[in-house]
């Protein structure tokens, strides 16, 4: 698979990811320990130099869907802990922390 096609991917499944436990109230873990695995899979196996320039954005939407999952299962719970293995950057405060700084906005 094109390194291009990779990205694409793991940026879809993150971003759907987010989606998908944004604002629930009710989650069961079991339906999502799968979805989280791929995603710090495919993250793992990505080269370093790619990651580096997408990560601030990855904190972010990661960030965010962590957020939501603590919301419910807890801050302490496996999958939570998952995720904060490939954030590296500072929390954010809360799921609804959207900050809308897009390339293409001038």
């Amino acid at each position: 698979m094109h390194l291009y096609t990779k990205i694409y991917e793991f940026a879809a499944t993150v971003g759907a990811f987010e989606g998908y436990v944004y604002g629930k109230k009710k989650l069961a873990a079991e339906e999502l320990s799968n979805w989280v695995q791929n995603i710090v899979s495919a993250y793992q196996h990505l080269p370093p130099d790619v990651k580096e320039k997408f990560q601030t954005s990855l904190d972010g939407t990661l960030g965010r869907a962590a957020g939501s999952l603590a919301s419910v299962l807890g801050e302490t719970h496996e999958l939570v802990t998952k995720l904060k293995t490939i954030i590296s950057g500072p929390s954010v405060k809360s799921p609804d922390d959207f900050q809308f700084k897009k390339w293409f906005q001038a």
